[in-house]
């Protein structure tokens, strides 16, 4: 039986990566979902995106292009000072989106993060010019995939309340445990089994009791509690 190979290819590395640098027709994008909750709500920060077909332009996520020799996360932390003048909040790298198609002109790869912003930080907050804050559940027509981002970062982040210690980021200094199972309705959008819940809550190591109590509207001054240990996410057992 005769066997038949086919000559062997050579390719040289050097010349196929010359090729792809200067056949490039793409750029690298971060766009950043920021989160914060705050009456009931959990809100997305949008700002107007010009494009050539609509002058007044189209709401989008913040972000911008990588720099050359720009680092992804050091990209998306400008992007998001640039945006929001917020440079020390939770930041986390979502997903990367580059479907061909996403972009009407030139191809554009999209790596989105979200970010997670305490209510009681949005005082003085500057959203820039243009920056608006949406409840997620309602949102405008949005540029190109931006909608399927935000989609995206809120199943994250809704799973990721199951397993860690993330909600605590959306928290301020202080605050009552009602406060807390109120963020994780809101994100879950259903209610929570209070006994549970607080007694999950009350078993973490770092959720401590304060001396200081605060009164809503006509109910009994609420004990306040803090966390500490803000500067990371606990895997939960």
């Amino acid at each position: 039986m005769n066997s038949h190979c086919a000559a062997p290819i050579i390719i040289s590395v050097k010349d196929t990566l010359r090729e792809v640098r200067d056949d490039a027709r793409f750029r690298v994008s971060t766009d950043i979902v920021v989160f914060t909750v705050r009456r009931d709500r959990l809100e997305v920060l949008l700002c107007r995106q010009e494009t050539a077909s609509n002058e007044r332009g189209v709401w989008s996520l913040p972000g911008g292009f990588v720099a050359d020799g720009e680092p992804l996360d050091a990209s998306a932390r400008r992007a998001l000072a640039e945006h929001t003048g917020l440079a020390d909040i939770y930041l986390e790298q979502l997903f990367t989106f580059g479907q061909p198609e996403r972009h009407p002109g030139p191809r554009v790869i999209s790596v989105a993060y979200f970010a997670l912003v305490p209510g009681d930080r949005l005082t003085g907050f500057d959203s820039g010019r243009t920056g608006t804050w949406w409840d997620a559940a309602r949102l405008p027509p949005l540029y190109l995939d931006h909608e399927q981002i935000i989609d995206t970062a809120r199943e994250r982040l809704a799973a990721k309340l199951e397993y860690s210690t993330i909600a605590f980021q959306l928290m301020p200094d202080r605050f009552t445990l009602s406060e807390l199972q109120g963020v994780y309705e809101t994100i879950y959008d259903r209610p929570v089994d209070k006994r549970n819940f607080r007694k999950r809550v009350l078993a973490l190591e770092h959720v401590q009791a304060t001396d200081h109590k605060r009164r809503n509207g006509f109910h009994r001054p609420a004990r306040l509690y803090r966390y500490t240990a803000r500067d990371a996410i606990e895997i939960l057992k």
